[in-house]
């Protein structure tokens, strides 16, 4: 008797996909050149910055972030082109781009020539979506925005990618007020977040309450505040324990628990809450002790909706928000139809802590950043952004809109912060095989990269001796070694290992030759790589 047939997940296929699903291995690691540093509040410091924003090919600058990011993003959001075939946006939204019309000509071959719109959009999204996959922690989440033109496609795009498992939902949230109507003589004023995970470990926290009756007029460590209420109705449930009288350490004054209200603390509990000084004495005799209740603490039980049509619990703004946001931080309109930085900071605070990196690579005009500088200084946190943006307005608008958020605009009070600016750099490897090592983009830059590509982790240069410049580091029991000269070859012998004082349990060594026999190699635990022949390409 036939058994049942294995249940196979539907997939998408179009016109060159064959030959994008790979793809991601043949783009060229270039390294980032770092081209500014801007810091809000000590303009004359030089010093790096945790927040990144590049201008430069996406695909090329995702592949860049690898050595340093690779599963440290905890939440990546972006913004693609929505394929409606406009062509008058300052963000070109469909795919006859000249950059990708002779990226698909490369990758695709002569069948570029018959792609449909749709076709060239899966090819574009597709080896961006593998790197951004690699970039997520186990934890991470992906946010997309879209329309109806793409979110077909996308939802399988990503079921293959991230697996369908991983799906989240696709939240609806209004954009438009106004009626606009279509050729089927719909108005549609919806677009759609696409949310996936990477692993089953992540899921939505609850929404946190309006900020806006919060401040942190004492400059407590622990951010933004209100007072609440120190009483709760009294009901049969109450304990004898909960009627008492509370004293106010620094005056010895006595407030005794109203008769119709008890404390809310039992005394011990209260006892820690006046030394953690979250109980906020009154200054007459006439007044209550008050509760100090913290923003980060109330995030409540209440699951997102999947819908967001703004209401008090989900004020988002529509893009109208975002547009008149860019035109009070510029000077006539610079963008079309920005995001309103609500709807990030709505989502972001359910998904990430307060420290956390979350990265843009579909930057536009830096809302994404807008969001998280926005998000810090409600709520003291410490999220870092990375934007990347390929266009020209990466300095102009992109980065310059972060500047002007940071410093204050149009009467705004200035979020604090800074940012390291960079351009997409020379390749690593070149040659038409890809065969030498470029000299050209530094020493430490080659060094980081051998060392990711062995251990996947990012590399911190070591402090080392004159004559052993070449050690790399220690991870899991093994030092690794880069022997390297820009004018001349260099060789694994004894006189380089007379050099080589740090104990492992295996060494892994990189130079130019080795002059050692195979048997010695095996016998020292020794493993040498030939440079470049042997440096992994990714």
């Amino acid at each position: 008797m036939e058994g049942p047939k294995p249940h196979h997940m539907p997939t998408l296929t179009w016109i060159g996909k064959e030959k994008v699903i790979t793809h991601h291995h043949d783009v060229p690691f270039k390294v980032l050149s770092h081209q500014y540093t801007f810091n809000g509040a000590n303009p004359g410091v030089a010093n790096s910055s945790p927040n990144k924003i590049i201008h430069g090919d996406n695909l090329e600058a995702l592949k860049a972030l690898l050595p340093e990011y690779e599963g440290k993003i905890k939440c990546a959001s972006i913004d693609p082109p929505y394929n409606t075939g406009n062509e008058h946006w300052v963000y070109n939204d469909n795919v006859n781009h000249p950059r990708l019309k002779r990226w698909l000509g490369q990758v695709v071959g002569k069948d570029s020539e018959d792609l449909s719109r749709h076709d060239k959009w899966l090819c574009m999204m597709y080896p961006r979506l593998v790197l951004l996959h690699k970039l997520l922690a186990t934890d991470g989440v992906i946010l997309i925005s879209i329309d109806d033109n793409e979110q077909a496609h996308l939802k399988l795009l990503c079921d293959e990618i991230f697996g369908k498992s991983n799906y989240l939902t696709s939240f609806v949230w209004r954009r438009r007020a106004s009626s606009q109507m279509s050729q089927n003589n719909l108005s549609i004023d919806h677009e759609y977040v696409v949310a996936y995970s990477k692993s089953d470990y992540s899921k939505f926290g609850g929404l946190q309450k309006d900020y806006k009756n919060y401040s942190n007029k004492d400059n407590d460590p622990k951010g933004l505040w209100t007072t609440g209420d120190l009483t709760v109705g009294m009901t049969k449930s109450q304990r004898p324990n909960q009627f008492y009288d509370l004293i106010d350490p620094d005056t010895n004054v006595i407030f005794k628990a109203n008769p119709k209200r008890v404390w809310t603390y039992a005394p011990d509990t209260m006892k820690a809450k006046v030394l953690e000084k979250r109980v906020i004495f009154p200054k007459t005799d006439n007044g209550r002790p008050m509760l100090k209740r913290y923003l980060s603490d109330l995030k409540t039980d209440i699951n997102p909706l999947s819908s967001w049509l703004s209401s008090e619990s989900y004020p988002i703004g529509l893009n109208s928000e975002g547009t008149k946001t860019l035109q009070s931080l510029f000077e006539g309109k610079v963008f079309d139809y920005p995001k309103p930085t609500s709807l990030l900071q709505i989502l972001l605070p359910q998904l990430t802590n307060n420290d956390d990196v979350i990265l843009d690579s579909f930057a536009g005009s830096g809302t994404t950043a807008h969001a998280v500088l926005n998000l810090n200084k409600q709520d003291g946190g410490n999220r870092k952004f990375i934007l990347i943006e390929m266009e020209g307005y990466a300095e102009t608008i992109t980065a310059e809109r972060v500047k002007r958020v940071i410093k204050g605009y149009a009467g705004k009070e200035g979020t604090g912060g800074s940012f390291d600016y960079y351009e997409l750099g020379e390749s690593l490897f070149i040659g038409e095989n890809e065969e030498y090592l470029n000299e050209a983009v530094g020493i430490d830059q080659i060094k980081s990269y051998v060392w990711y590509s062995e251990t996947r982790t990012h590399w911190t240069p070591v402090p080392t001796l004159p004559q052993n410049d070449s050690f790399l580091g220690f991870h899991e029991n093994t030092a690794y070694y880069f022997i390297y000269h820009p004018t001349h070859l260099t060789s694994l012998d004894f006189e380089t290992l007379a050099t080589i004082s740090e104990p492992a349990g295996q060494y892994i060594i990189y130079a130019d030759n080795c002059l050692l026999s195979k048997e010695f190699l095996f016998r020292n635990n020794i493993v040498f790589k030939k440079i470049p022949r042997d440096i992994s390409r990714f």
